[in-house]
């Protein structure tokens, strides 16, 4: 168990970016699978845990590794199940989450929350293409109730611009995002935020997903915007799906844990 926890210590909580987690997996031997069966443990203190074999995971750090939910620790579980002959950190998104908001966002969650909230100042939705008109429309379609979600559930007005120039937004809007942040007491809840921010480049789409206004996959969607609109132009290359496929990945365990937070 130590040597795995070494192992999976490398990809939590310090490194963010799930392209450089996977390329650091493949630089390392990855750990044989040593347990027969993963499964999800209620705690007499009403949380979750993970037993392998009978035995508690924890952290890389030997904290305890606990889940808010069943729902969610059966997931953690199902994904140290489907670990093969190896036990590869860079297919266990959901793990190494709740590593990171354990062993590392509980003990620094006001600069988690500034870190999120930065996004403000350059979120993905105010940058808008100046042509062709096809995708000009496809991204008003798709960004603006983000920004009517900015504007009604958080007070905040958000302006747009054309090109890659960068738009100074006004410091209330950005502090009205940062005031939101401050609702989020949970490590994994912050954590799971941090990792949908990432991926998408916006805020205001990770918030609105948090607060039940847009959808998982409508998040997704209007992410990825830019991407699908040159992939069916050009056409998308095997190493772009794969590293589609990835980040698919890590975004759909994060708004697992989001949703398991609620």
């Amino acid at each position: 168990m130590r040597e795995l926890l070494g192992d999976l210590e490398a990809f939590s909580p310090e490194e963010k970016d799930p392209v450089r987690r996977a390329q650091a997996a493949m630089k390392r031997p990855l750990p044989k699978r040593f347990y027969k069966k993963a499964e999800a443990v209620a705690r007499e203190d009403g949380a979750f845990g993970i037993a392998l074999d009978g035995r508690m995971v924890r952290t890389p750090a030997k904290r305890e590794f606990t889940l808010p939910s069943q729902f969610l620790a059966d997931l953690v579980a199902a994904e140290w199940e489907a670990q093969e002959t190896e036990i590869d950190p860079g297919r266990m998104p959901l793990t190494r989450t709740v590593n990171s908001a354990i062993d590392g966002v509980a003990g620094m969650m006001s600069a988690t929350r500034a870190e999120i909230a930065a996004y403000a100042g350059s979120d993905l939705v105010c940058y808008r293409a100046e042509a062709p008109r096809e995708l000009v429309a496809r991204q008003s379609a798709e960004w603006d109730p983000f920004l009517a979600f900015a504007r009604d559930a958080l007070g905040a007005t958000f302006v747009t611009g054309e090109g890659v120039m960068h738009v100074a937004q006004a410091d209330a809007a950005v502090a009205a995002v940062a005031a939101r942040l401050e609702a989020e007491t949970s490590p994994l809840a912050l954590s799971a935020l941090h990792v949908l921010v990432t991926i998408t480049g916006s805020v205001l789409m990770a918030l609105a997903l948090a607060d039940g206004h847009s959808t998982a996959e409508a998040v997704w969607q209007a992410a990825h915007v830019d991407e699908d609109w040159n992939a069916e132009q050009w056409g998308e290359d095997a190493e772009a799906a794969n590293r589609r496929a990835y980040r698919r990945a890590e975004f759909d365990a994060a708004a697992a844990i989001l949703a398991a937070t609620r």
